[in-house]
């Protein structure tokens, strides 16, 4: 996950995610195909950013992942910051490197310099200021976890669904 937000270069390798999709997903923002001001981004093509604010206070980072008008998003939750600590550090008025620099979706939002002013930016154009790099690393799926979704408790039977996954 990389920023060039401003003069300001960040990166960090992805460590945790969670699906959500519109048809069926009681935890999905668009669920039912429920468009709104705020979901409308996510029935665009993927590969579009997702931003919305939780709690007033949070800038939740997604990635539209759907065909469009198909509304599915990945909420990216946590990375470990691999480029440019200095300025995660400063962004989230810390001084020294702890897990909560960026174990959260709305801190590593922060810390990355991402908020809700990128969303519906295309993150597969050259020039966006916000992409998914491969920076050749090999994951094995054994090193891959599934769980249920966190914050969740109003999805019913969606609930349980091992929508959340995270690297050992």
């Amino acid at each position: 996950m990389v920023t060039q937000i401003g003069d300001q270069y960040t990166a960090g390798k992805i460590i945790e995610t969670e699906a959500y999709r519109a048809d069926g997903d009681k935890a999905c923002h668009a669920y039912n195909n429920q468009r709104t001001k705020r979901t409308e981004v996510m029935f665009w093509q993927g590969g579009t950013a997702y931003v919305y604010l939780c709690y007033g206070i949070h800038h939740l980072f997604n990635i539209v992942t759907g065909p469009k008008e198909n509304a599915q998003a990945v909420l990216i939750r946590a990375i470990i910051p691999a480029d440019n600590l200095p300025c995660m550090l400063e962004r989230r008025n810390f001084t020294t490197h702890k897990p909560q620099l960026t174990a959260g979706p709305g801190v590593m939002s922060k810390a990355l310099g991402i908020q809700r002013v990128h969303t519906g930016m295309d993150l597969c154009q050259p020039d966006s200021i916000i992409w998914v790099e491969d920076r050749g690393e090999i994951i094995k799926p054994e090193s891959i976890t599934a769980s249920p979704r966190v914050g969740i408790d109003y999805a019913e039977e969606c609930v349980s669904w091992p929508w959340r996954f995270r690297l050992l």
